[in-house]
């Protein structure tokens, strides 16, 4: 058989038989048609391309331009990443950079963004971001389900991949990047602590060897604040007289989070014995200079407070301060204010379908209506 890839060799190729050469291929088929397929290498990446079938029109010409064309292609991306990279820029390597430059710029959530991706990094490893495809995501999906992570936690990571993705466009690492799928969170009941729960919890917070889990569990119940917003509260942001907790990196954006009687008189107690402190929640150990976790002895009480550490999470206390507010009448509105929601869709979701204030709004509507009834029977009988 010819070793290279001429118009003769090309005619001397019998049914049956093929001729490589220079990343391109040419088989006879039975048929006596001629197909041209190439095969390179390009970045480290092995790609195959059916270029067409002589009958077609297709030539040897233009399956070198193909070739040509990869190669160029794989050119143009590397000259679109930043400076001094000389190599596809790798998922790894560009979530780190990604949290550089949130850093940088003060970015938003950068706490759970740094959680995120945490989880992200390691899966995806060395990856070219370019590269990265809907299968690979939902192949993370299932990795995670596996591991026992529910669909919102998932959701907030992939969200986190999606902003990525959406920056690096932006910063010119890739030209474009794959849609983020997004699961269907499963919308079950919200657990919320009933009174009763509330006070087995806080005096169990109040036992605990770890001073700081009952004025975190104070202020959450309070003020239905997040986990981070309450662990990173600065004394120099607490405004007692006002009444108000500032909180410069809040999901939803920066706000004044309104707080109660009770918790600014703890809170001033709290303050006298710590004067000069910067934190709420110091952490010696923490390069932020505030305790980041409190997960371990939150469990704990838990667990001494008789509740299933399962069920009932950081969060829980979030869910159990709106859940109450809602149950005691207080309008939705005014319930986004406090909890620092971004729409009234998201505090809708605390109104129960069921309780004692739904009975309660049943018995009132029906006292209106009986009424009613009543007044439109005596204006007959008259």
């Amino acid at each position: 058989m010819p070793s290279r890839l001429t118009r003769l060799a090309l005619r001397q190729v019998q049914p049956g038989q093929h001729l490589t050469a220079n990343g391109i291929r040419f088989d006879r088929l039975a048929n006596g048609d001629g197909r041209y397929t190439v095969e390179i290498m390009v970045d480290r990446e092995r790609i195959h391309r059916v270029v067409g079938l002589e009958s077609s029109g297709v030539t040897l010409t233009q399956a070198q331009g193909l070739i040509d064309q990869l190669r160029a292609d794989a050119r143009r991306e590397r000259l679109a990443l930043p400076q001094r990279r000389k190599v596809t820029l790798g998922f790894s390597q560009a979530a780190d950079d990604y949290l550089q430059r949130l850093t940088e710029s003060q970015g938003k959530d950068l706490d759970n963004k740094r959680c995120y991706v945490g989880h992200l990094k390691p899966f995806f490893g060395d990856k070219p971001l370019s590269k990265l495809t809907a299968f690979d995501l939902h192949r993370y999906v299932k990795q995670r389900r596996g591991q026992g992570v529910m669909d919102a936690t998932i959701n907030r990571e992939l969200a986190c991949c999606s902003h990525l993705l959406h920056r690096a466009i932006e910063w010119g690492w890739i030209d474009r990047a794959v849609k983020v799928p997004r699961l269907r969170e499963d919308n079950q009941r919200l657990i919320y602590l009933t009174q009763g729960q509330i006070e087995r919890l806080l005096d169990a917070a109040r036992k605990d060897a770890c001073w700081e889990t009952y004025p975190f569990i104070l202020i959450a119940l309070h003020t239905a604040m997040r986990k981070m917003e309450i662990l990173s509260i600065r004394w120099a942001n607490v405004d007692l007289d006002r009444r108000i907790i500032h909180i410069p990196h809040a999901k939803a954006g920066a706000r004044d989070q309104p707080i109660t009687a009770a918790l600014a008189d703890y809170l001033r107690d709290m303050r006298a014995l710590a004067p000069g402190a910067v934190w709420v929640f110091p952490g010696d150990d923490s390069a932020s200079g505030h305790r980041i976790a409190i997960e371990k002895p939150f469990r704990r009480v838990v667990a001494a407070a008789g509740l299933n550490p399962k069920e009932v999470n950081r969060h829980t206390l979030r869910h159990t301060a709106i859940t109450h507010l809602v149950q005691s009448g207080v309008d939705l509105p005014t319930v986004q204010r406090i909890s620092g929601h971004k729409t009234l869709a998201m505090v809708a979701r605390y109104a129960h379908q069921s309780g004692e204030h739904i009975s309660a709004a049943m018995d009132r509507l029906e006292c209106r209506v009986t009424q009613e009834l009543r007044r439109q029977e005596k204006r007959l009988a008259g």
